[in-house]
């Protein structure tokens, strides 16, 4: 008889387990409309701050995802030791107020050093996330789950177009506010006020009503006792797999790079293509992201919901390989049309794959790692995919666009060519990926059957020496 049969509640609801993930995705929601909402008013700030399109890009990139990627190593390590509600719900408090910080930013300077304490607190809910669903829900449910708590990246990035093309319209024959303490303030900065500050209600709600679910799959030492593991045990880990998390690491931050390309450059692109006002690119991409990448990231983790049930064990590589070539031709036909209909409507399609690595990115290495190192895998993941697709993909737009065109009006033509390249790169090594993952699983299965004949319960299991790498 399965150990883990006898102790499986009978007709389980569920109930709280999908509260969790709901308040997760409400704050995944704030944390992406805090840092999307930047790329909407990419001409008042440029105007204001005297910027070129190469800082703008680093402002939107490079301050963010270095300081996401660098601290989400030690805060995924506390979330690995530590109750996970109260680390997540701090990094909540942390980037709703840096983001408010940004509305105060009279330089370059000071906009760079508010960007990256945004990275810093978002930096604290991704891996604690993934780990906490983990543990609360079986295999057969975790795609389904993280698929849902992935929604808010795109609810949140919709409703950042929606809202700051709203406030752009309430406040735009007013040039300037004067604020108490603050002084003379702007249109844009207004903007980041009211994006920033009710996140911290997030927190406290966070804070008060979750939980930390007790850990599964706890990885043993020889003796049957729980493992205490260290980020060098991390490394360790991913090593013994480095075929699969080569493959995966920079499949999926290939696949991100053409998300962040859309997610940050689209407005400045049909604004200057198409001459869309502000206000009308926010209505207008809001709608396209809340329709169109909310879809993709569901269908994406009913894709590879379904295919494991189907008996794929590499379901989550596979439907993210799916995704990435189904997104090639409407990633670089959007902005190499000259119809605004026929270009809106390439969107679409390229938005609803790009989404699907969002659910199952996360759900391989669930699927993957023991318990005590899920935090510090999907934050190394974070780390790579972050600077890779954030950092290097938007400012590489930038570049080509400032250095090599020349003219801001060909930011289309430099979008082109890193979305070809992005999604090219990511559907190759997600394909070979998906052979290396199945063999990882298999490896990692028959630990685990060891430690049954050993301990007489399953647990997933650390290699003990590099020795046993591919």
């Amino acid at each position: 008889m399965n150990p883990s049969n006898a102790v499986k509640p009978v007709g389980k609801r569920y109930a709280y387990e999908w509260y969790v993930v709901l308040i997760c995705m409400l704050a995944y929601v704030f944390s992406f409309i805090d840092r999307q909402v930047l790329a909407l008013m990419i001409e008042p700030i440029k105007r204001d701050l005297n910027l070129t399109d190469t800082q703008f890009s680093l402002l939107h990139g490079f301050a963010f995802s270095l300081f996401y990627a660098v601290m989400g190593m030690p805060l995924a390590y506390l979330a690995d030791r530590f109750a996970r509600p109260r680390i997540i719900a701090g990094g909540i408090a942390l980037w709703s107020v840096a983001t408010a910080a940004c509305g105060t930013s009279q330089s370059f300077a000071q906009m760079f050093v508010a960007r990256m304490s945004v990275g810093v607190g978002e930096a604290a809910l991704s891996p604690g996330t993934y780990s906490m669903l983990a543990d609360l829900f079986p295999k057969s449910k975790l795609g389904r789950a993280v698929g849902i708590y992935s929604l808010g990246s795109f609810i949140g990035g919709g409703i950042a177009f929606l809202v700051g093309g709203y406030v752009i319209a309430l406040l735009k024959h007013a040039n300037a506010f004067t604020l108490p303490v603050l002084g003379e303030v702007r249109a844009w900065q207004i903007t980041f006020f009211i994006v920033g500050l009710p996140g911290l209600l997030i927190a406290l709600v966070f804070r008060l009503t979750v939980r930390d679910p007790a850990r599964k799959g706890l990885a043993q030492d020889d003796a049957g006792h729980v493992k205490r593991v260290s980020m060098t045990d991390s490394l360790r880990f991913i090593g013994s797999h480095r075929k699969t998390f080569f493959c995966h690491y920079l499949g999926f931050s290939f696949y991100a790079m053409a998300l962040y390309c859309l997610m940050s450059w689209t407005p400045a692109f049909y604004m200057r293509r198409f001459g869309l006002t502000p206000v009308e690119a926010g209505y207008t991409l809001g709608t396209v992201m809340l329709v169109a990448n909310t879809a993709g990231v569901f269908c994406g983790g009913w894709l590879s919901d379904w295919m494991l049930r189907r008996g794929h064990a590499d379901a989550p590589m596979r439907a993210a390989c799916i995704g990435a070539a189904c997104m090639f031709v409407p990633a670089i036909a959007f902005a190499q049309t000259a119809s605004l209909g026929a270009s809106l409507a390439w969107l679409v399609a390229a938005m609803f794959f790009a989404s699907f690595p969002l659910p199952t990115s996360a759900t391989a290495m669930q699927m993957l790692a023991p318990n005590q190192i899920r935090a510090q895998v999907s934050a190394l993941f974070l780390l790579v995919s972050n600077l890779i697709g954030l950092g290097l993909g938007t400012t590489l737009v930038a570049l080509i666009t400032d250095k090599l065109f020349g003219s801001p009006l060909a930011v289309g033509h430099s979008m082109t060519a890193v979305n070809a390249l992005s999604t090219l790169l990511a559907a190759l090594l997600l394909f070979f990926g998906c052979r290396h993952f199945s063999a990882s699983l298999d490896r990692e299965s028959l630990h685990s059957r060891v430690s049954v004949d050993n301990v007489e319960e399953p647990q997933a299991s650390l290699p003990s020496a590099p020795q046993t790498a591919q």
